[in-house]
This record gives structure tokens, sequence and C-alpha cells, in this order.
């Protein structure tokens, strides 16, 4: 496969995990909407169908993101970098679209979506630290007892 094919796929594989998350939301929100009006058997259609629509993101991000690449610290460098962008990047353009549009409720939303964004990547950037001390941590104790394994079996040769 040659590297614009690889590129190609990718972005063919992120654009089928968003429309399938988005089938999911949506799917969950038609729902909940259905459930408020009293036609639970036409929520429970939805429901089952948006399980439908998360197994098929799951299968797109195992292709982009394969379970033997990740790591606790990728995945949560991964989040830091999605939150980063979404408040710093991708929430501030929409932001502005919606004050050219004079859209009141759209900026608001959009402030929201700052806030929120900026917070869940504070909060990951604080999990990842954590975490990388603490696998620090781990990899030291590991370290001592490989070498106390080591001390034991050069003691019986």
């Amino acid at each position: 496969m040659t590297t614009d094919n690889e590129s190609k796929t990718l972005k063919n594989l992120e654009a089928a995990f968003a429309g399938e998350a988005m089938a999911n939301r949506k799917y969950l929100y038609f729902a909940k909407q259905c459930r408020a009006i009293g036609a639970d058997d036409i929520a429970a259609v939805f429901e089952k169908t948006a399980e439908q629509e998360t197994a098929h993101a799951f299968g797109h991000l195992e292709l982009l993101f394969p379970p033997s690449s990740l790591t606790v610290e990728k995945m949560l460098q991964l989040a830091v970098d999605g939150e980063t962008y979404e408040y710093t990047e991708m929430y501030p353009e929409f932001r502005n679209t919606a004050l050219e549009e004079r859209n009141a409720a759209a900026v608001s939303e959009m402030d929201e979506q700052i806030d929120e964004s900026r917070e869940h990547a504070q909060m990951f950037a604080k999990v990842l630290a954590t975490a990388e001390k603490r696998f620090a941590a781990l990899a030291k104790v590991e370290q001592r007892h490989a070498q106390h394994y080591q001390d034991v079996l050069d003691a019986h040769k």
C-alpha cells in the first residue's frame, strides 16, 4: 500500500468513525425524545441501533488505534491533544462563525464547549502526569525484583 493510499484510508476511517459515533449519539438523543413523548417501542429501536453504531465505531477505532500500539500514557496524551485542539482551534473557529452569523445561542454553546474542553484537557494532563509517576515507580520496583532474581540465580551457579 502506498503512503497516499494509507493517508486516504486513514482519513476515510476517521470520517467513518465520526459518522458512526455521530449516529450513535443522534439515535440516543432520538430515543430520549421518543421516551419523553411516550413512544417507548420506537425508543428501544433507536437504542438498539445506537449500540450497533458503537460497535461499528469501535471497529474503525481498532484500525486507527490498534490495541497493541496503545499504552495508558499514549491514550491520555491523545485525549489531551484532542481536547486541546477543541478549545484552542475548533470551537473558537466555530464561535467566530456563529458571531459573524449573529447566532447568540451557538456562540453561547461554543463558549461552554471551549471551557469544558479546556477543563477536560487539564484533567487528562493531570491524570497523565500522575500515571507517568506511577509507572515510573512501578518500573523501579520491577527493576529491583529483576535484580533480586538475578542475584539469586547468580548465587546458585
